[in-house]
């Protein structure tokens, strides 16, 4: 991994996941109608984050999911290798809801149709918000986030890296040089 920058530290990601949680919580008047669902894998350890930061802000736990699109995406059957698959868990009713859909970087927006499609197989929600910690641009579908932690504007040749504590063992994002293929 060639790091061209470090963007985001530790005290960075701790404070971005504050501010979403009060955007949240403001947006939609509070958390009645709320659920969280972190998209597999970083998107997931975030919406954890954010399910325990609207908790202390509100003393109430909202529904907290976890959605995995692999099978949705665009690519599956155009793929070399065999993708891994993992399962979603949402144990809720969705219809009525005002989902936050929680994902680390937001690139050309084929990852996020694809949890659309997930979702809107699951029922009817009232909405769905899209909250990402990088929106990197280059985007292919028409596809906007209500919740940026940070734009981070990226050419071609770079990639954008989320580390979590939990998986990867530190919490920071990088921007780096994509490797060649």
């Amino acid at each position: 991994m060639n790091v061209k920058a470090k963007v985001i530290d530790d005290l960075g990601l701790k404070r971005i996941i504050t501010r979403f949680s009060h955007e949240i919580l403001e947006k939609n008047k509070g958390s009645n109608t709320l659920v969280l669902l972190g998209m597999r894998t970083r998107g997931e350890f975030l919406a954890k984050r954010i399910f325990s930061s609207i908790k202390e802000i509100e003393n109430i736990e909202i529904p907290l999911g976890i959605i995995d699109v692999t099978l949705y995406r665009d690519d599956f059957r155009t793929r070399l290798k065999q993708p891994e698959v993992s399962v979603s868990n949402i144990t809720f009713d969705i219809n009525d809801k005002d989902i936050i859909l929680v994902d680390d970087v937001l690139y050309t927006g084929r990852t996020v149709r694809s949890a659309l499609n997930a979702v809107m197989d699951l029922g009817r929600p009232n909405s769905i918000q899209l909250l990402v910690l990088i929106d990197r641009g280059h985007r292919e579908l028409p596809i906007r986030a209500d919740y940026v932690g940070k734009n981070i504007p990226t050419s071609n040749d770079e990639e954008i890296k989320v580390k979590m504590v939990e998986i990867d063992g530190e919490d920071a994002v990088y921007l780096i040089e994509a490797e060649e293929n």
